[in-house]
């Protein structure tokens, strides 16, 4: 009977298991998807030094570079209200999971700098 039970507990934790590394890998971003996603954050993290004066003055940072999962991570914790920047949250809070891979991916791949230097 008890190993009936372990292998019913065994059989729960591997179905678990399989559907979260599922889930993890079921988004993945897509620079290119994001090139018609971008207007609301070139705006402001495209311009060198730019300084935005909403909540309070607040020198915006380039985010071209950086890595995606850390700007996945940061949207993510913007859009649950773990990072406090009000514009920010609200911005975040209109993107899906989707979304905020794509932008990753393109952030994180230079896409800004590629398309602010193709612009020139």
């Amino acid at each position: 009977m008890k190993s009936s039970a372990f292998a019913a507990s065994v059989l729960v934790l591997a179905s678990l298991t399989s559907t979260s590394l599922l889930a993890a890998d079921a988004v993945q971003g897509n620079a290119e998807a994001a090139k018609n996603k971008n207007s609301m954050c070139i705006g402001c993290h495209g311009i060198p030094g730019y300084k935005a004066s909403f909540p309070s003055v607040y020198s915006v940072p380039m985010i071209s570079g950086q890595s995606p999962k850390y700007l996945e991570n940061a949207l993510m914790a913007y859009k649950k209200g773990e990072r406090s920047h009000p514009t920010m949250r609200g911005i975040a809070a209109t993107l899906s999971d989707q979304d905020m891979a794509d932008l990753a991916a393109y952030y994180g791949g230079n896409g800004a700098t590629a398309a602010a230097a193709a612009a020139k």
